[in-house]
């Protein structure tokens, strides 16, 4: 009889772990810092889980120096912590990321550094002969602070 009991309590907990709600995953979305004080990459997870994003730099070379550019993510993906993008190029140049995103020293999401993107950088160029050269390092870009979705504005009197 306490066989069958033993039975029921374990088939009941295990129907109620099944029905529990997924644990929601991280909302990564947000600017991070990129490698010059007013660069950024801008991370965006849609709907259905894809990353989307871009990267706004300055410039480098003789003929284009001091603009922004724009360089939008050509592919990315987004498992667990496990993140990859790869920019589109822009003037000869594109970026290739490889890490990991994980929570960083900021306390909210209100806080610089809430996360923390880790991982390999590899810069591309290529010149006038179609000929590519590439850097790799080793970098971590943080997350700007966020605006509290539930700040409400200053009630009157």
């Amino acid at each position: 009889m306490k066989l069958t009991f033993v039975s029921a309590a374990v088939l009941i907990c295990a129907v109620a772990v099944a029905q529990a709600p997924p644990a929601t995953a991280p909302d990564y979305s947000g600017m991070y810092t990129f490698l010059r004080e007013g660069e950024f990459v801008q991370l965006t997870i849609e709907p259905d889980g894809r990353l989307s994003g871009f990267i706004s730099r300055y410039a480098d070379t003789e003929s284009d120096k001091g603009l922004f550019l724009d360089q939008w993510f050509a592919s990315g993906s987004l498992k667990g912590d496990g993140i990859k993008w790869k920019t589109r190029p822009v003037h000869a140049v594109w970026y290739e990321f490889e890490g990991s995103i994980t929570r960083g020293q900021g306390k909210t999401p209100a806080d610089e550094g809430y996360y923390s993107m880790r991982g390999s950088l590899t810069e591309y160029s290529s010149d006038a002969q179609n000929r590519v050269s590439l850097r790799s390092r080793r970098v971590t870009f943080t997350s700007f602070p966020r605006e509290e979705a539930s700040a409400q504005p200053p009630k009157g009197n």
